[in-house]
């Protein structure tokens, strides 16, 4: 297939970064346009960095002397020389939701990393492997904005992706009732490393402004059901969150309780979670893991070292599944945030909307 042409909208950031180095050379999408704030318009994309890559991989030679365009000022620029954007913007929320929306009304497809149409009831909130069916909310979307390619879709919070799709499988079997997760997150889920954020080194935070919001609402979304033109949030299971930032630079953990309102056997859920696989493994998409959820036997993992990068960083990582006293059972589980959670898990929906032609060449 012809590469499609795709802009990168907040590029200078730590998502837009990562967003660079899963683009360089991948077999569907070609970086075209990038695009930041007007500080950062008008100079080459090493220009803009100013220093600041914060990544372990170097910045791909390819995109350095590009220039970068001014994300407002240049809107009609960028919509003429691409098919579609990923938009990682740091803005207000309503400036974002502005934002977005202009490039859906100018044709212009976007799959946004950030949250501001997260709870929009015709923006599908998708996680590939887990509720890939929202797609079919673009069409009622398209008719509200008067558009015939132009659509919003967006990832959901980077926390979420470490136990929702281990609870996804469980559910279908048993019946999730109600759970409980505890995060700890990683600095880089702040845009953060330990040289700009020395604070954090040796230190943990027992707050993350608005994580435990989305925490307990956005699984909701994903659970819910389209109806009448809009996403209906489901209303079950119950669950409640706290999370925490933790002196790591990649890789979110979370600690998890759950009921069900049938038995669960153990090592059948084991089996349950091993097998689970959706849309990107059956579509066989560039950025999907061959197996999604791998589940750890060892009573020491997974461990962020060793698991956080399995699968190019996006598979799931299970572990110590057990019975709890209070509930039916406890888990551990692991993601790398900034490539199954950010980045990596938009270039996945980017993927599946292609696949699916919400996505096409102009």
């Amino acid at each position: 297939m012809e590469k499609l042409k795709v802009g990168i909208v907040g590029c200078t950031g730590m998502v837009g970064q990562r967003f660079i180095t899963l683009l360089a050379e991948h077999p569907w999408f070609d970086i075209t346009v990038l695009a930041a704030s007007a500080r950062s318009a008008n100079k080459s994309y090493e220009e803009a960095l100013g220093g600041r890559w914060a990544l372990d991989t170097k910045a791909p030679e390819k995109v350095l002397k590009m220039t970068v365009l001014d994300s407002e000022a240049d809107f009609q620029k960028i919509v003429d020389s691409v098919d579609f954007i990923f938009c990682a913007v740091n803005m207000k929320k309503d400036e974002i939701k502005a934002l977005e929306e202009k490039f859906a009304k100018a044709e212009c497809p976007v799959v946004s990393n950030n949250s501001a149409h997260r709870f929009t009831p015709d923006v599908p909130m998708i996680i590939p492997e887990l509720n890939d069916s929202h797609c079919e909310i673009i069409d009622s979307q398209r008719k509200r904005l008067g558009t015939k390619r132009g659509f919003i879709a967006v990832k959901s919070n980077c926390s979420l992706q470490s136990y929702v799709p281990a609870l996804w499988p469980l559910d279908k079997k048993y019946g999730l009732t109600k759970a409980l997760a505890c995060t700890y997150q990683a600095i880089s889920g702040a845009g953060k490393t330990f040289e700009s954020w020395p604070e954090m080194v040796d230190n943990v935070i027992p707050y993350i402004g608005g994580e435990e919001e989305k925490s307990e609402k956005e699984p909701l979304k994903i659970w819910g059901k389209v109806e009448n033109g809009e996403i209906v949030p489901a209303t079950e299971p119950a669950i409640t969150a706290q999370c925490i930032r933790v002196p790591v630079t990649n890789g979110h953990l979370a600690a998890v309780f759950a009921s069900f309102e049938k038995k669960v056997d153990l090592e059948e859920a084991i089996s349950v979670i091993e097998s689970f696989k959706g849309a990107p493994q059956e579509l066989e998409l560039p950025s999907a893991p061959k197996q999604f959820v791998h589940y750890f036997r060892e009573d020491n993992r997974p461990q962020i070292n060793s698991e956080r990068n399995l699968e190019k960083g996006m598979a799931v990582s299970v572990g110590r599944l057990r019975p709890d006293s209070q509930y039916d059972l406890k888990f551990v589980c692991l993601s790398h945030n900034t490539l199954r959670g950010a980045a990596g898990g938009a270039v996945l929906l980017a993927e599946l909307l292609t696949a699916k032609g919400y996505i096409t060449k102009k």
